[in-house]
């Protein structure tokens, strides 16, 4: 199935549209669903179905994966419907995404394949990135390096499919600007910065992981980005999503309820240029090459 963000030659949709798009769906605050126990049952199936649509067929594929609940979650789904795949960790030395994911592998019987760059391998990774977005931008390229290095090692397994959990952070209020909204408890402002958050998701994520995908020849599956999943998670009362301690609390309860154990279901994720110690091996390579910023390191490679 064809994700929401491609048209019908499967390339990005232009901005404008995908505004337009999330702006079509919106949900007014005033009829959020307040029963928790019905959100759960509905979400579950929600995901189970967005998951299933798009591994219709498939015969083998790969998971981006950084044992964070994202993640985990659609590889347990996937496991429980019997299908044939391989997650993908990347990530520099003492990396706590590699360490989450082989955890999570070990304990249900995942087919893991990971790789620990060197600091000259990350720096080929690094300069192939910024060439493809023809941007310096440190957010923009650490993440992007993810997506770059992970598809590296499933386009060589001959696996042209990868998913990912791009999407559950806006829908379950998992950003640090989600805790800034939600100050003084106005669920209100807290629930319009998910929907700013998802409209501005072309800019900051859609773009640059299309660019990636295209320069690779993959094709990025994103199952919480399915219409009719983004459509529910929104209709969830945010007072469910986010409190003072924990983020995606909704989505980490359902994912506990469907097998994920508790230490999995409620690890703090970490982004994943921190999660993956890429801006740290950004910040060596700009002190390894005598610049004095990140920025500047980056800007030398357009």
């Amino acid at each position: 199935m064809k994700e929401i963000y491609l048209d019908e030659n499967n390339g990005l949709i232009d901005e404008n549209k995908w505004k337009n798009l999330i702006g079509s769906i919106k949900t007014n605050f005033d009829n959020l669903e307040t029963n928790k126990e019905r959100a759960k049952r509905v979400l579950k199936d929600k995901i189970m179905d967005a998951v299933k649509k798009r591994t219709e067929n498939l015969d083998n594929f790969g998971i981006l994966f950084s044992g964070g609940v994202d993640s985990s979650l659609i590889a347990l789904i996937c496991k429980q419907l019997g299908l044939n795949f391989t997650c993908y960790s990347v990530g520099l030395e003492n990396s706590q995404d590699i360490e989450a994911a082989k955890k999570v592998a070990e304990s249900y019987n995942l087919n893991l394949k990971y790789k620990i760059l060197s600091l000259e391998e990350f720096e080929g990774t690094i300069k192939n990135v910024v060439k493809i977005l023809d941007s310096a931008e440190i957010v923009w390229v650490s993440v992007g390096s993810v997506v770059y290095a992970a598809g590296k090692l499933a386009v060589e397994d001959n696996n042209h499919i990868l998913f990912g959990g791009l999407g559950s952070e806006e829908l379950f209020a998992g950003y640090q600007r989600h805790e800034e909204a939600l100050k003084q408890n106005d669920f209100e402002s807290l629930h319009n910065e998910c929907w700013n958050g998802l409209k501005n998701m072309w800019q900051r994520d859609l773009l640059r992981d299309s660019l990636i995908a295209k320069n690779m020849n993959l094709e990025l599956r994103t199952p919480y980005l399915d219409s009719e999943l983004i459509k529910y998670a929104m209709q969830i009362h945010p007072m469910y999503k986010l409190d003072k301690n924990n983020k995606k609390i909704i989505l980490r309860e359902v994912a506990k309820e469907l097998g994920l154990k508790h230490e999995f279901a409620f690890r703090p994720k970490k982004a994943a240029q921190y999660g993956s110690n890429f801006v740290k091996g950004i910040d060596k390579l700009a002190k390894k090459n005598n610049f004095s910023s990140k920025k500047n390191y980056l800007q030398s490679l357009i």
